[in-house]
């Protein structure tokens, strides 16, 4: 330490007359300080203010300058070192030394100024705002046969690819080609890591997605799908998880899904197609979730329920009732929804037995399984009265229903349940169903739908409980009085933020359960006429009419 000591006494001296030799003697003595005890030494540096004096050695002329950017690199390994550092104004010096040309200065700069914003996305932001990712990218392009150059811009990308300020910026710089170009170089299992940990946060804007397509990175991500399908090893289990995982991801971007859709006629969309049969859950569930991402528009949908998209999904659903991957059967299930979805395929999809293989999933405990079965059969019977009417005799779907209509810890699948509820009674319509419902306990759950948040579900649950007391109102009169329905549409039509659809299908209700007694009994009791009449004045013509029928006949039963 006295050597250290000694050493920055002369560094103060020989940087105010710029004596290289004993300058560049100093910085060696340092540098051997740092290494022996790297905490020790940096307090030491601090406590005898070197720091404000290493701007000035920051030289691109100076043969000292790639060991002046090594200390700030090995003093900034330690926290407390990071923001003296930045006090000491070395960032600005240390960015205008990547335009350099010696390729050991701009590997010691890039340690540097990655070690002083390590973990501070403060001083990353500040560092893209200054300009560091066009310079980064160029340098990797430049020096892409220099190892520990392109490790070190890998490591800033990855560093700086996680905030979201940074995309825009990656966006507009060829690195999409250099990264895929970098790629298609690597052999070991290590770099390819280092590559994908920052293809996947860039990935996840849509403009760098397609960049990525059209720089040809699925055709490498389907090269390594192709190289570790039967690959028993960790690293290839990883690098196969890793690929299919991005290969999902790029389908996420609405631009690039399509392209390489192409029509169904894509071959990356065939090779995608494949792996649904494999033996390999991996492989199954990317599959599965790509047909999901390609199955966002209707053209693709109709397609590919044409082509036998439907049959090949089924199987995969019937291999995991016994073999019980959560993962795969979400997935299945959500591609299965997302082709439910243009009413052309409905019908098909019926047919092909999707609700039988759907409903072999009832039992399930897992919550994301339990929101895709009940969204895949809310899609399929959506204007289907038939395939409504034969789900809503159902006792034991009704049954599983009413229970995950109280899954309170699970707002998605009690959501769920509550609206494929309402739309087995909405679309088929039958007394059938409405008595199935009524037996199975759901219509105090209908009545706590009618007070959702969403307008949609309050709707939804409107419709249902008019179609259940003008097909069924003796069967359900016990179940209204006791979820006090009478007094939820007396606060919907009282509620001014209540939507103009809400008011006309509550006073629909309204007029519906007139005919109960009791009911009748509570509507006065809670002076609706009072209420309704306020509404004749309604700026919607549709529920100011409504108004002024429910007002009369309100006023010709009193």
């Amino acid at each position: 330490m006295d050597n250290l000591s000694e050493a920055l006494e002369k560094l103060k001296l020989a940087s105010t007359d710029s004596a290289t030799d004993s300058v560049e003697s100093c910085l060696d003595c340092l540098l051997k300080a740092l290494a022996n005890n790297n905490t020790e030494a940096s307090v030491k540096i601090q406590e005898m203010g070197i720091l404000p004096l290493l701007p000035t050695l920051l030289n691109p002329q100076s043969s000292c300058t790639p060991k002046v950017a090594n200390i700030i690199a090995e003093v900034a390994k330690n926290e407390f070192m990071r923001s003296p550092c930045v006090e000491a104004g070395l960032i600005p010096p240390l960015i205008q030394l990547l335009n350099s040309t010696d390729q050991e200065v701009l590997l010691q700069t890039g340690r540097a100024l990655g070690n002083i914003c390590y973990d501070s996305h403060s001083l990353q932001a500040q560092l893209i705002n200054m300009g560091v990712i066009p310079t980064l990218v160029k340098l990797l392009g430049i020096h892409s046969h220099n190892t520990a150059l392109t490790e070190m811009c890998l490591i800033a990308f990855g560093n700086l690819a996680e905030l979201e300020s940074s995309k825009e910026q990656f966006a507009s710089t060829n690195i999409a080609e250099e990264l895929v170009r970098l790629f298609q170089k690597q052999t070991e299992h290590e770099k390819k890591e280092m590559i994908f940990e920052v293809l996947a946060p860039l990935a996840e804007n849509d403009v760098i997605k397609l960049q990525l397509v059209e720089a040809g990175l699925v055709e490498c991500l389907l090269e390594v799908v192709a190289q570790t399908v039967d690959g028993e090893r960790e690293e290839d289990i990883a690098q196969l998880k890793t690929a299919s995982d991005l290969m999902v991801l790029l389908l996420l971007g609405d631009e690039s899904m399509q392209k390489l859709f192409e029509g169904g006629k894509g071959s990356v969309f065939q090779r995608v197609l494949s792996w649904i049969p494999s033996h390999n859950h991996q492989l199954q569930l990317a599959g599965a979730l790509a047909i999901a991402n390609f199955a966002r528009n209707d053209g693709n949908c109709i397609h590919m329920v044409d082509t036998g998209i439907v049959q090949k999904l089924l199987e995969l659903l019937d291999r995991h009732v016994e073999e019980g991957n959560v993962t795969v059967q979400h997935a299945a299930l959500s591609a299965l929804r997302n082709l439910a979805i243009p009413v052309v395929n409905k019908s098909k999809m019926l047919s092909a037995g999707v609700a039988d293989v759907v409903l072999k999933f009832l039992q399930s405990e897992m919550p994301p399984v339990q929101f895709k079965l009940l969204g895949t059969l809310r899609m399929l019977i959506d204007t289907q009265a038939e395939a409504a009417d034969q789900l809503g005799t159902n006792g034991k779907l009704v049954e599983r229903l009413v229970e995950w209509c109280e899954a309170k810890d699970h707002a998605g699948v009690m959501g769920e349940s509550n609206r494929l509820l309402s739309a087995l009674i909405r679309h088929s319509k039958s007394k059938e169903v409405v008595r199935t419902v009524i037996q199975g306990g759901g219509v105090k759950h209908l009545v706590t739908m009618a007070t959702s948040e969403h307008m949609i579900m309050q709707n939804e649950a409107l419709v249902a409980l008019g179609l259940i007391a003008a097909l069924d109102l003796v069967a359900a009169e016990k179940d209204f009085v006791g979820a006090n329905l009478v007094s939820v549409l007396h606060k919907l039509l009282s509620d001014e933020r209540s939507a103009p659809e809400i008011k006309y299908n509550s006073m629909i209700l309204i007029c519906a359960v007139m005919g109960s007694e009791p009911l009748h009994k509570e509507v006065q009791s809670l002076a609706f006429i009072d209420v309704v009449s306020k509404l004749r004045a309604h700026e919607n013509k549709t529920v100011s009419h409504q108004a002024s029928l429910t007002e009369q006949r309100l006023t010709a039963q009193s």
